[in-house]
């Protein structure tokens, strides 16, 4: 018998060496709220839209952990999984992570076919991205022809 949910990512987590300095960069970042729950965990909701227990969504919902161990080296491999975000404004949200202490970890780009998108490595180290179905030159990705 098939199971009716599709082996869809459904949920994130973050991990953080300071959990209060990561949950005021992405609060600022994207305007995500995060609630304690239990001890050592905070439930994050990424918004309007997003995937709730009592009704589907376009986005999903995650936690934030403390790390059990040391904040990635700089330069170091990814170890785990990344999420990337989707913006409207791909530059500018770029940008302001920029500005609340991130750092480049691979520069905004375009591909045909795909958008403009680029990575960030947040103040504990974990990368994470940014893409927008506009190019730089305000063409929409989605619209061209392959």
């Amino acid at each position: 018998m098939l199971s009716a949910m599709g082996n869809l990512v459904v949920h994130f987590e973050i991990h953080a060496s300071e959990p209060q300095r990561l949950i005021d960069f992405y609060s600022g970042l994207f305007g995500w709220t995060f609630t304690p729950f239990g001890d050592a965990y905070w439930v994050i909701e990424t918004g309007e839209g997003s995937v709730q227990m009592d009704k589907p969504g376009f986005g999903i919902n995650g936690g934030l952990v403390p790390r059990q161990g040391p904040a990635p080296e700089p330069g170091a491999p990814v170890n785990g999984c990344n999420f990337v975000i989707g913006t409207d404004d791909v530059d500018a949200l770029f940008g302001k992570g920029l500005e609340l202490g991130a750092t480049e970890a691979l520069p905004l780009e375009d591909m045909p076919g795909v958008g403009r998108f680029g990575y960030l490595l947040d103040p504990d180290g974990n990368v994470f991205g940014l893409i927008s179905p506009v190019m730089s030159d305000g063409t929409n990705a989605m619209e061209q022809s392959p």
